[in-house]
């Protein structure tokens, strides 16, 4: 909120109804265009903002109880996008998973995945909302209906590691 009003221009701030966990360290500074890495890992990397950051941090934690180090970055602004990061990551981890409390097309998952093709293509998945109209509920559930949990962010990373796997099995038979 400080940088929206100390920049000159017109600002988009986005509010989540559910309260959620605070993902930063208490010495945090935010700064316009650049994603922050929670957590480091080598085997895949979960991009997300929102409040679906903390179901990715949590997603990690799961996956690494199965062998599996998976970074998280916050992607706090949209744009500018930090690309450098995504780049980095798609070098580093071989895989990305996007989560996003938004549709699918035109969000984050969107932009990512142009930097990503274009740059240094890697698999990846999105865990958002499906083209569908949204209904209105307690925002719990409606997360829980439109399959925006750490879970499903869980589910997309092992799908994205057992299909590298293959691959490499394959490429080295």
């Amino acid at each position: 909120v400080r940088a929206a009003a100390t920049t000159k221009g017109p600002f988009y701030i986005r509010l989540g109804r559910p309260k959620t966990p605070a993902v930063c360290t208490e010495g945090y500074r935010f700064k316009l265009g650049k994603a922050v890495t929670l957590r480091p890992g080598k085997d895949a990397t979960v991009v997300a903002n929102g409040i679906m950051v903390a179901k990715a941090l949590e997603a990690a934690s799961r996956l690494e109880r199965q062998a599996i180090d998976c970074r998280v970055i916050n992607m706090p602004t949209l744009k500018p996008l930090d690309e450098q990061a995504i780049i980095q990551a798609a070098s580093q981890t071989g895989a990305i998973v996007v989560a996003e409390e938004h549709l699918l097309h035109g969000g984050l998952g969107s932009r990512v995945a142009q930097i990503v093709v274009k740059e240094n293509p890697v698999p990846m998945d999105f865990v958002g909302i499906r083209d569908t109209y949204a209904k209105s509920g307690k925002p719990n559930e409606l997360l829980q209906k439109h399959g925006l949990t750490a879970e499903a962010i869980e589910q997309a990373v092992l799908a994205l590691t057992a299909k590298r796997a293959r691959k490499r099995q394959a490429y080295a038979a």
